[in-house]
This record gives structure tokens, C-alpha cells and sequence, in this order.
């Protein structure tokens, strides 16, 4: 694995390709404003050292008001300061009908 400067993070996230606390601020401010009433539930697969793995779901609808529900896995390691130096998350996006979502 390549070497993260102090400070620095690198994410995955679907197609998308992260490097640096700033372009992550600026996908996260994009994707809540995106990812309206987002809800979500996490399942920890497991753990060692300084990373930790994740199932997750999550249920939000976008401006029109469809509803979708993500789900998938992540991975996260962090540096020895605590702070998150990568993220992978493998993520699905499925349309369901408001009277189908599961998170309230």
C-alpha cells in the first residue's frame, strides 16, 4: 500500500477514486445534498489491529422523492493517530417504494 501523509486520506467509493480531507468534505457535502433523509444501520464483520470491516444498508430518497436503498461493505484502516487514512466501500443502489423501506 502506498504511503498517506499526515492529514491525508484516500477513499473508494463506488466508481470513485478519493485522495485528501478536501475532496472527501466536498463528496460527503455533495451526497447529503443528494442523499435526503438518509437512514442507516451497520453491522461490524470485524476487526484487527487498526481496521475494521462493515456491512452496511442504508435507505434515503433523492429531490423527486424516490427512495433507494444502498447497501454493501466497507473497510476502514486508520492511522495511528486514530483518524481515518483509507476507506473502501463496495456500494449497490437498488430503487424501492417508500412503503417498502426497512429503517425508520
Amino acid at each position: 500500500m502506498t504511503c498517506i501523509a499526515a492529514g491525508d486520506s484516500d477513499w473508494r467509493n463506488r466508481t470513485g477514486l478519493l485522495r485528501g480531507r478536501e475532496a472527501i468534505r466536498a463528496f460527503l457535502a455533495r451526497k447529503w445534498a443528494k442523499e435526503l433523509d438518509y437512514r442507516l444501520r451497520k453491522e461490524l464483520w470485524g476487526f484487527r489491529e487498526n481496521r475494521i470491516a462493515v456491512r452496511f444498508e442504508y435507505e434515503w430518497h433523492d429531490a423527486e422523492g424516490q427512495w433507494y436503498r444502498s447497501y454493501g461493505n466497507e473497510r476502514w484502516e486508520f492511522d495511528a493517530r486514530g483518524q481515518m487514512a483509507r476507506r473502501y466501500a463496495s456500494v449497490n443502489d437498488a430503487p424501492i417504494a417508500e412503503e417498502d423501506r426497512r429503517i425508520r
